[in-house]
């Protein structure tokens, strides 16, 4: 049964008439006043429109958001209230699945067969029933588990501008999420361009996670109030995922920034004015009602993965800043890698996390991470004086250092599991354990004589025949 369906036999009373229609925004006069987010619908040819309530006007109208198109629509059309907020359908068969916010299918599958709705508007749980965070999800990225190691149940946000490869990283977790956990994954694809869908639904494919993913999508072309309400969908689907099935779940959403801008688009819709830098003055509310809604219970773990836009590469950006708040983990994808060739092109000094303290990560894990953050901090500070004189004016410990350090950026690259049809590179998934050991060896000196190409895009080195130990 698909919304419309499920709509058309719900849908209970006139409520009234459509008296203007701006764009997605449509003010509809009524008898009695709907409560704020209740789903309203009008038909068209045969068609279901479904509006979502967002603002009083006076005692007898109100303005509301519509979720469709709307060309076609006009004054004096009738419009009826559901009773209700916007529900999706939730099954045990969403997995493998590529659905709409409304819960429909867009993969030419067929409908969900099931009597079962969720409230998209669901609140988080108790206090009593969360549990803490402070276990790390390994990953098998060499430097996320080293410098950056995910927080299970938690929060991590992959901040950093267009190009920098954030939805590579991201397809590269439910990856591992599904491989090393035997856990699911939720992408809530939020105005995804329909190519780049298109795309990473047959890369899931291919990589052969899709039977444990469940993509919802909205996408560009669509309304503001579907982009702004597509993320708090996935998310009912993921606690669908952990409270009914029991299971580890990875919530991913791409982009939580075009979250931001169809909040901002909605706002300026209904008449509010802007706050700072243009956004809306609800971003603080609205960013928190969908992360406190990710939190992990006994039954089961949500830890989110969220990919952010980073407008002009600018972390003082006022939505990213917002984002920030919320974040465990912050991994920080920087240009400037990237144009190395260094991939993934996480920025090793400016990423952290909350777990980075001696009691979670044991004094070995810690010790080890520190002294690669301090070798390649010291490089970063001698870059410019080896661009303008050469590195055989430093000293013998600074060369030392230099060329340490080198080969710790080096090593720090992985060819991923997602990409290996593009690249030809065989994926490789290291662990934490295979990890430490490697770069405790780098920083002891073993791999001194190794040459930095030696330890390109590979997997671990120890047990391969290149170490010297």
């Amino acid at each position: 049964m698909n919304a419309s369906t499920r709509i058309e036999q719900t849908q209970s009373s006139l409520i009234g008439k459509i008296t203007e229609v701006h764009g997605p925004v449509v003010v509809i006069a009524c008898k009695q006043l709907p409560p704020l987010r209740q789903a309203l619908i009008t038909r068209l040819d045969g068609e279901t429109y479904l509006f979502e309530v967002h603002q009083h006007l006076d005692e007898h109208h109100i303005r509301a958001i519509t979720l469709h198109y709307t060309a076609g629509l006009c004054r004096g059309m009738d419009v009826y209230d559901t009773g209700n907020p916007l529900h999706v359908p939730v099954s045990k068969d969403i997995l493998g699945r590529l659905l709409n916010a409304f819960g429909e299918p867009i993969d030419g599958g067929e409908p969900l067969s099931t009597d079962e709705f969720r409230n998209i508007h669901g609140s988080p749980i108790s206090l009593g029933e969360a549990i803490p965070v402070s276990n790390i999800l390994e990953t098998g990225i060499k430097v996320i588990d080293l410098l950056c190691p995910f927080v299970r149940g938690g929060k991590t946000g992959l901040f950093g501008g267009a190009g920098v490869g954030k939805t590579v990283l991201v397809t590269e977790f439910m990856h591992a999420v599904t491989t090393l956990h035997k856990g699911v994954s939720v992408f809530a694809g939020v105005g995804e361009r329909i190519r780049e869908g298109h795309e990473l639904w047959h890369e899931m494919q291919k990589a052969g996670v899709m039977p444990q993913t469940v993509m919802i999508f909205g996408q560009m072309d669509e309304s503001p109030g579907v982009r702004f309400r597509i993320g708090l969908s996935a998310l009912t689907y993921a606690e669908y995922l952990r409270n009914t099935l029991k299971k580890e779940v990875l919530f991913v959403m791409d982009n939580v920034f075009r979250f931001v801008q169809a909040g901002s688009e909605v706002s300026s819709l209904l008449g509010r004015m802007p706050a700072t830098v243009g956004y809306q003055p609800t971003l603080a509310t609205e960013v928190a009602e969908l992360e406190d809604r990710i939190m992990s219970t006994r039954d089961g773990a949500i830890t989110s993965v969220q990919a952010v836009y980073v407008p002009a590469d600018d972390m003082t950006d006022p939505a990213v800043t917002t984002i920030l708040g919320h974040i465990d983990t912050t991994v920080i994808l920087s240009r400037e890698q990237a144009g190395k060739g260094i991939y993934p092109a996480v920025d090793p000094l400016r990423s952290s996390s909350k777990l980075m303290n001696r009691q979670t990560l044991g004094d070995r894990h810690y010790a080890i991470a520190e002294g690669v953050r301090e070798h390649l901090a010291h490089y970063h500070e001698l870059e410019d004086i080896i661009s303008m004189l050469g590195v055989e004016e430093l000293s013998e410990k600074d060369r030392l250092i230099v060329m340490r350090a080198r080969k710790l950026q080096h090593y720090l690259t992985q060819p991923f599991w997602v990409t290996q049809a593009h690249t030809g590179i065989n994926g490789v998934s290291v662990s934490l354990n295979e990890t430490l050991n490697d770069c405790e060896a780098f920083l002891m000196g073993h791999y001194d004589d190794l040459d930095e190409q030696q330890c390109y895009m590979r997997g671990a080195l120890k047990g391969t025949g290149h170490e010297n130990v």
